[in-house]
């Protein structure tokens, strides 16, 4: 059995909430603000491969799939070295955007081997790159 994590966070930024979304849909461009996200390829229009670099010294290899990209919400199904889905979901605050993300992924092959004994590890590492996240939307849209 693959081991599952389960990820919240929440955050408000000075952008209205449709510029933030405009940027998040926009997976081409991750790299550009976003430095944990290496490389981005368009498998179409409802997919990407996604490469993720965070501290730890190995990179996430990732197909994302488009679920909802409605205004307000984008939903992503994951699969490749994780397999879950993640979700942004925006709503308007005084003076800006608050982004509520919720990520849930197990964790197949030999990643999933290692995060059953390294799991703290991997859960600190999570957090680098959502603090990369968060850094890089406000610089970009601040």
């Amino acid at each position: 059995m693959s081991p599952t994590f389960a990820f919240r966070d929440g955050w408000e930024v000075a952008a209205p909430p449709a510029a933030v979304h405009d940027l998040l849909v926009d997976l081409e461009h991750y790299p550009a603000w976003w430095p944990q996200v290496v490389a981005v390829a368009s498998l179409g229009p409802d997919d990407a491969r996604v490469l993720c670099r965070s501290t730890l010294p190995y990179t996430l290899d990732l197909v994302l799939h488009a679920v909802n990209r409605s205004p307000g919400v984008l939903e992503v199904g994951v699969s490749g070295h994780l397999v879950g889905t993640v979700r942004f979901d925006l709503s308007p605050v005084d003076g800006g955007t608050r982004l509520d993300f919720a990520q849930e992924v197990r964790v197949p092959g030999w990643l999933g081997v290692l995060s059953s004994v390294a799991g703290p590890v991997l859960r600190w590492n999570h957090d680098r790159m959502m603090a990369g996240c968060r850094q890089g939307l406000r610089a970009r849209l601040e």
